[in-house]
């Protein structure tokens, strides 16, 4: 992504914006809190808020080049849009996020949806568990 994908989202391409985006596109982490991007920014010698950070992300959010996840109670992390739908799970212990597909999966919660008589519009799953590294410490 680069700054006419901001603006194709109908957001100026500000100072603020284009750092934060590009944290979120070069980190090695996929999915990252307002707080994880707000010490990148300080790491980097940047001089934005953490309020800029949070408006910021809302905003990529309204336009859709990042989804919001609630991962843990009142903590949202951020990834950015990348058009391809997965699921994830989760280490209660270390907080490791994986993500994976799999259709047999996808499938049911269609299924689901019409047997309801729902038009499914988006869903999302979590599993949550034990990582490999924490079931062997």
């Amino acid at each position: 992504m680069e700054s006419q994908d901001l603006k194709k989202a109908g957001l100026k391409a500000t100072l603020p914006r284009i750092k934060i985006l590009d944290i979120l596109e070069n980190s090695r982490q996929r999915h990252l809190s307002a707080e994880d991007v707000f010490k990148a920014l300080l790491e980097g010698g940047e001089d934005v808020g953490l309020a800029t950070v949070y408006r910021v992300l809302t905003q990529f959010e309204a336009a859709g080049l990042v989804r919001r996840h609630h991962f843990d109670e009142g903590h949202s992390v951020f990834e950015l849009e990348l058009g391809e739908h997965h699921d994830h799970i989760l280490c209660v212990k270390c907080g490791r996020v994986d993500e994976f597909f799999d259709e047999v999966i996808e499938e049911r919660q269609r299924s689901i949806a019409q047997n309801a008589g729902y038009t499914m519009t988006d869903h999302s799953l979590y599993i949550y568990g034990i990582c490999p590294s924490c079931q062997k410490g």
